[in-house]
């Protein structure tokens, strides 16, 4: 005796199925804010790190014709390789043909439009400004490390491949990225 109902298992798309974006616009416009969160991280200028995120957007367009399963980690390599090309053009130009803004001011953050109140907001960004600094106090590798497995959620496979390692390699940079970081964050503390 058949059921007239067909089983679940046929109804339901795989979870990897079901979480891969439908077009690349919208794969873009999905990850734009946490890529400029981890540009602004790694640029500490918010121009720079606007810049890296577009370039990194228009190149991700000439690979339209990937599988859609492909696209975080291409994009997370392409982004991190733009964040290093600005870091090192930086470290070039002459300390008298910088500004003050350059020379090591801070910018302001945009910050989500619906804070809860004025308090929980100003908490809010003094915590983020003191994980921001310990981020920047990191080694390069651990930074990206940690920004790319914990704040960005990506699993250790894509974060490997977007960084140019092994899985290991990755465990290791945010063990050590973890542990400087509470380090650093319970002093500020």
């Amino acid at each position: 005796m058949s059921s007239p109902l067909p089983s679940m298992d046929a109804e339901l798309p795989a979870p990897a199925e079901a979480a891969l974006p439908v077009s690349l616009d919208a794969f873009l416009a999905g990850i734009g804010p946490r890529a400029f969160r981890f540009a602004e991280a790694g640029l500490r200028q918010r121009e720079d790190a606007l810049d890296a995120v577009q370039d990194s957007m228009l190149k991700m367009l000439g690979y339209r014709d990937k599988p859609a399963a492909e696209w975080a980690p291409l994009f997370w390599s392409i982004l991190r390789r733009r964040v290093v090309d600005l870091q090192r053009r930086r470290g070039f130009r002459l300390k008298f043909w910088r500004s003050s803004d350059e020379a090591g001011g801070d910018h302001d953050i945009d910050w989500a439009d619906h804070a809860p109140g004025p308090a929980q907001a100003h908490e809010q960004r003094d915590q983020y400004a003191q994980l921001v600094q310990a981020l920047r106090e990191l080694p390069a590798r651990q930074r990206e490390a940690f920004t790319l497995r914990v704040l960005q959620d990506l699993d250790g496979a894509t974060t490997a491949k977007a960084m140019g390692c092994s899985e290991g390699a990755v465990k290791t940079h945010l063990s050590r990225a973890r542990q400087a970081l509470q380090q650093s964050l319970e002093i500020a503390l």
